[in-house]
């Protein structure tokens, strides 16, 4: 730490997170300002300057993500560390592709927790000074060679690989950790070909294209590379001559081969969760039904009650663990998936006749209706998934009374489903986020829906694999309309 105080905006819904952060920081000699929602954040943000962002992914309103990105264009300069929950730490990878810096979970453990800010401090405090020297190099007309010699002293000293190239791909600057990451030991004297430097041909052909282009200044491209066992993210942007005119490229790699790893972990977890858990709580779900039928003996009014809450408990267990694995292969690429002529009429009709019992548990009407129906090429059992989880949406936040209705029909060359209901309905704001995994809605008029989150994720990620397309329109009050577009069989396949 230096003795210039580093202001840190905290930002969370939670105002016992944000006390305690204030807490700790203020001790620790930071200057925290705070605010509950993303809109307050960009206000002070606005209005005052900020060294460090502590951002909790998950709030009502404006969500981190979205605070990230609005935050990231004007100021990508200040460091985020983002504040996530253990169920949403593969968002938080996400986010730190996108730009954040760091992220803690929540509980702070507080060493962790200071740890991780004085780290992001440390790099405010050295990007500060790399332009406080820019700056003073400007106005007092340093020696050009002095200039070049402290430029090169801060790259070196980066955690980060630098490469800078000239008009004929050559690379003219370059950093130890660059060479680091690339496993090259061989050293080079500048200028020398970016390709005896670079091997992979997707971040060669990117910079071709940015020197071939007119490329616009503030533009970059970002992209993913493999050097050896590392995996890298490397972000690419021109370089501009005094007449504005593209002179060579600048790219800066960073090591993401941790947050790979972790995204593996995270995958391993899930399907060990649904391997090791699914069968026992299967096993109990059985023996639970064994008593409820009496084959163990007669049964009191009491104990039968019990049973059947317990079954049901059981079931949602069930649901969430097989929900996990879903979209764990979804992700992985390891959904299995049969793709042949389909009868989507029919898939509706026998979706619709097993969910109408429970629609009518609920005092829900549901109908469907089909029209000029043609087949499409698709996976049977992912288009039954969509309709089923869907349908089961519909019900849950339906009120008793309700109606759903299931509508398709060939569309051009698209077969057009809409599955309609008599909702609660979702507020404009929150149609955006619905689809990401473990968002749940938070309305006074849905907290007593059990739900995982996952099914509309899965929903979207089996829609995407036929290519095709999902929208929303909803009202508040009114209800809600899904909208399905899936690629017919065309006469020449």
């Amino acid at each position: 730490m230096t003795d210039e105080k580093m202001t840190v905006l905290i930002v969370d819904d939670e105002k016992v997170v944000r006390a305690g952060c204030q807490r700790v920081l203020t001790d620790k000699g930071y200057d925290p300002l705070s605010a509950e929602n993303g809109k307050k954040a960009l206000d002070l943000l606005a209005d005052n300057p900020v060294d460090i962002i502590l951002l909790d992914l998950k709030m009502p309103g404006m969500s981190g993500e979205e605070v990230l990105e609005k935050a990231y264009k004007k100021h990508p300069d200040i460091p985020v560390i983002i504040i996530t929950g253990h169920g949403t730490i593969d968002t938080a990878v996400d986010c730190m592709k996108k730009g954040a810096y760091d992220f803690v979970t929540k509980p702070f453990q507080i060493d962790e927790f200071i740890l991780t800010v004085n780290r992001a401090s440390d790099k405010r405090m050295l990007e500060k000074k790399a332009l406080q020297y820019q700056e003073e190099n400007r106005k007092n007309l340093y020696d050009l060679n002095l200039e070049k010699s402290r430029l090169k002293t801060v790259i070196n000293c980066m955690a980060n690989g630098v490469m800078v190239t000239n008009r004929n791909m050559e690379v003219v600057l370059h950093n130890p950790a660059l060479m680091k990451m690339l496993e090259i030991s061989e050293k080079f004297d500048n200028p020398v070909s970016v390709s005896r430097i670079i091997n992979d041909k997707d971040l060669l052909k990117t910079l071709h294209t940015i020197q071939s282009d007119n490329s616009q200044e503030g533009g970059f491209v970002s992209q993913e590379i493999k050097a050896g066992k590392r995996m890298l993210r490397a972000i690419s942007a021109p370089a501009f001559g005094p007449d504005k005119s593209v002179v060579g490229t600048v790219t800066v790699l960073e090591d993401i081969t941790a947050f790979k790893t972790l995204d593996e972990m995270k995958s391993d977890f899930v399907n060990m969760v649904a391997h090791e858990l699914r069968s026992p709580v299967v096993a109990i779900r059985q023996q639970n039904s064994v008593l409820l039928e009496g084959l163990a003996g007669p049964l009191q009014e009491k104990q039968e009650e019990f049973l059947q809450r317990g079954i049901k408990k059981i079931d949602q267990l069930l649901e969430l663990i097989n929900d996990l694995l879903d979209i764990a292969k979804v992700e992985a690429g390891k959904q299995i998936q049969h793709h042949v002529p389909t009868d989507i009429a029919g898939i509706i009709e026998e979706t619709v006749s097993l969910m109408e019992p429970r629609a009518k548990d609920h005092g829900i009407e549901l109908t469907f209706s089909c029209d000029k129906m043609r087949k499409v090429q698709a996976d049977p059992k992912g288009i039954a998934e969509i309709f089923s989880n869907l349908i089961a949406n519909a019900i849950n936040y339906s009120p008793e009374g309700g109606r759903i209705s299931i509508l398709a029909r060939s569309l051009n060359e698209y077969m057009e489903i809409k599955v309609s209901d008599s909702g609660v309905g979702i507020p404009e704001e929150e149609i955006p986020k619905i689809f990401e995994k473990f968002y749940r809605i938070k309305d006074p008029k849905t907290r007593k829906v059990m739900g995982t989150g996952l099914g509309l994720s899965i929903v979207k990620a089996i829609i995407d694999e036929h290519h095709g397309t999902i929208e929303v329109e909803s009202t508040p009050g009114q209800g809600t309309t899904f909208r399905i577009l899936i690629p017919l069989i065309t006469d020449n396949g």
